[in-house]
């Protein structure tokens, strides 16, 4: 045998001399084996060496045999040879048999008399099996890996700082605490959010997603809690609000910034107590709502305005998930642009293969303010408007900044005026910012090897080290 470590092999047969010239022949083989007179027997030594940590990889054993024979044990022993190749010899050996045994979980089937070449081949396939079946399951395991590594929910990224994220994100789904998510504009604050939820214990209820900016001030109180009939003039039923419809599961308020202060007191209460008391009701009802909030704006230059209350504020932040923009994470932009691509292909059954390396420059060169959406929306139109295979600049002509139209004050004023210039013209700034870009989009492309890299930017490995050092690039 190959491997250090024995496989273990336990040899069942009534016949002593049969029981003799396996286990012999097995031990000169390699294998540390054992004996039983009977399944019984057998049966016990399974159990004991599943107990004792050191169950048997293999079992030889017989079908005729007293007081337990081979076809009891199998059925008796189903769960307690998980694991185990069980082979089943007879001196009777029918076709309806070897059947009967491979129904109950035997590996294969050997007719007596037999020559020790055939047992040695049939142990030999058995052990090829249960390599390729560790291989498979390591690869199934490392694809799995790779899935989860770089995704979550509906949120595909290979950056560290979004790894961090989902990381965060996964530990928050474990526990009902309130999560306060902030990012820009497109960044995927609903997406983790709705990742928390399916993963939570609470996903079999539902998750209710409101936007805050969206609700008039004078309605807001009525949506959340709900109202009685004749609470005021258009309350002609019963409305249970959005509280009430979330019990058991998530309340998502989107931009939760937008709140004015008089339903920020409310909310901070129900925050509190775990209680609402609907519009015209003089009861107040017990709820349970896992609360994730949302938002663009940052909530602590809010609170030093005055414009968001401080104690609302701390309650909200007990977790706190921080969604960079997509430009601080360019690394994450080929992820995002092969699975807008499968998903548009699919949606307007299309069958674009790819994007060409120098629209690729251009999507890279861009800010991205509307993140990933922005970038989702660009390879939408890019699809709609291509008629090849293949994605080129002209289908992200939308990418492609317009020279801005200044007055000739403001141009005064920014080639030295009195005002000072809101964007310097540094064309320094402009080429450093494009080199970064161009040595980590190369670096994605070759997987981090950084002698590929600075063959396809054009220049010597050390001077690739010296720009990666100084733009502080870490891929």
């Amino acid at each position: 045998m190959m491997n250090s470590q024995k496989k273990r092999l336990l040899v069942i047969d009534d016949e002593e001399n049969m029981r003799h010239m396996l286990s012999t022949m097995m031990a000169h083989g390699g294998y540390d084996t054992e004996a039983a007179s009977d399944g019984f027997e057998g049966l016990r030594m399974v159990e004991l060496a599943r107990e004792e940590g050191r169950p048997y990889d293999f079992v030889l054993c017989d079908i005729k045999m007293p007081r337990m024979d081979g076809m009891e044990f199998l059925k008796s022993g189903r769960e307690k040879l998980v694991g185990t190749t069980v082979i089943v010899m007879s001196a009777y050996g029918t076709i309806d048999s070897a059947v009967s045994a491979m129904k109950l979980g035997a590996f294969d089937y050997i007719s007596k008399p037999f020559k020790a070449d055939e047992i040695r081949l049939v142990l030999e396939k058995a052990a090829e099996r249960e390599t390729l079946k560790s291989e498979n399951q390591y690869l199934k395991n490392r694809i799995q890996t790779m899935e989860t590594c770089y995704s979550f929910h509906d949120i595909t990224a290979k950056s560290q700082v979004m790894q961090d994220v989902f990381m965060l994100a996964e530990k928050a789904a474990r526990f009902a605490t309130t999560v306060l998510i902030t990012g820009g504009s497109g960044t995927g604050k609903e997406l983790i959010a709705r990742g928390i939820h399916r993963l939570s214990s609470r996903a079999d209820k539902p998750m209710v997603p409101v936007n805050c900016g969206g609700i008039p001030e004078a309605l807001m109180e009525s949506e959340f809690f709900g109202h009685r009939k004749g609470a005021f003039t258009d309350a002609r039923t019963d409305k249970p609000g959005l509280f009430e419809e979330a019990d058991g599961g998530t309340l998502f308020l989107d931009e939760i910034g937008e709140l004015p202060l008089p339903m920020q007191v409310k909310l901070l209460r129900v925050l509190q107590e775990n209680e609402i008391r609907p519009v015209g009701d003089v009861k107040t009802r017990k709820i349970d709502v896992r609360v994730i909030a949302a938002t663009a704006r940052n909530l602590e230059e809010e609170v030093r305005k005055g414009r968001f209350r401080e104690d609302l504020f701390y309650r909200l932040n007990v977790l706190a998930i921080t969604l960079p923009p997509l430009k601080d994470r360019p690394e994450d932009i080929p992820v995002l642009c092969e699975r807008f691509v499968d998903m548009y292909n699919r949606r307007f059954g299309r069958h674009v293969r790819s994007i060409s390396p120098a629209a690729m420059a251009l999507i890279y060169a861009h800010d991205w303010p509307g993140n990933v959406r922005e970038l989702e929306n660009a390879i939408e139109r890019a699809i709609v408007l291509a008629d090849e295979d293949v994605l080129q600049p002209e289908h992200f002509t939308a990418l492609v900044k317009k020279p801005a139209t200044v007055k000739s004050s403001e141009a005064e004023r920014d080639a030295g005026g009195s005002g000072p210039a809101e964007k310097p013209f540094s064309l320094k700034a402009a080429r450093e910012d494009l080199e970064r870009k161009m040595i980590i989009r190369a670096l994605v492309e070759t997987g981090g090897n950084r002698t590929h890299a600075a063959r396809l930017l054009e220049i010597s490995h050390p001077s690739l080290l010296s720009k990666i050092k100084a733009y502080s690039i870490d891929l």
